[in-house]
């Protein structure tokens, strides 16, 4: 089995989010075969491109890291029916200066949790348009929009809810597949 490393990236910058809680449950319930590291991105100043021309450190740091993941997870919250201010912030940082788009055919994949019925499903809209722009192949099903519950996922990514966990299970199982299938030529 061919192992990917991927670089995950959770939207929120909140010691306590409910999202890093799911990106820890998606750590242990990835499949033999994918490494996961979290790519960070708080100390990020806004992106402006009178940087263009000297990045700061922070925003080498992520660039260099997206380009050493072989893919990248987006574990992200809805704010105010879009993605966290951050989070785009990161991305503005990671896809310039012009021409040096750290995305560019850099296969991903967006999950996230919220406590609304429709989970995040209008962030995750939202990242999967910047990524098109950003020519960043994208697996795009299953759309996991997940209902985040009381007690569901334990501090330690220990997921309670035996149906919650099967279907992050497969999810990470479906996100290995599309490596497979597309991981190789994306990056070629």
């Amino acid at each position: 089995m061919t192992t990917y490393k991927v670089g995950y990236i959770v939207g929120s910058i909140a010691s306590a989010s409910i999202n890093r809680k799911l990106a820890k449950a998606l750590m242990k319930l990835a499949p033999e075969g994918l490494e996961l590291t979290e790519i960070p991105f708080s100390d990020l100043p806004i992106y402006s491109y009178d940087y263009d021309a000297d990045y700061p450190a922070p925003a080498r740091a992520l660039k260099q890291a997206i380009e050493d993941a072989d893919a990248i997870l987006f574990v992200t919250p809805e704010y105010n029916r879009s993605i966290p201010g951050g989070l785009k912030n990161a991305i503005d940082w990671a896809s310039r200066p012009s021409g040096k788009n750290s995305f560019t055919r850099k296969p991903t994949a967006v999950i996230g949790a919220s406590p609304g019925k429709i989970g995040t499903a209008i962030a995750q809209r939202e990242l999967h348009s910047i990524l098109d722009y950003c020519d960043s192949p994208q697996l795009t099903s299953p759309e996991p929009y997940i209902q985040f519950t009381k007690d569901m996922i334990n501090d330690d990514g220990t997921v309670k809810d035996e149906s919650t966990k099967k279907f992050l299970g497969r999810f990470m199982t479906q996100f290995h597949d599309f490596l497979g299938r597309i991981g190789p030529r994306a990056r070629a």
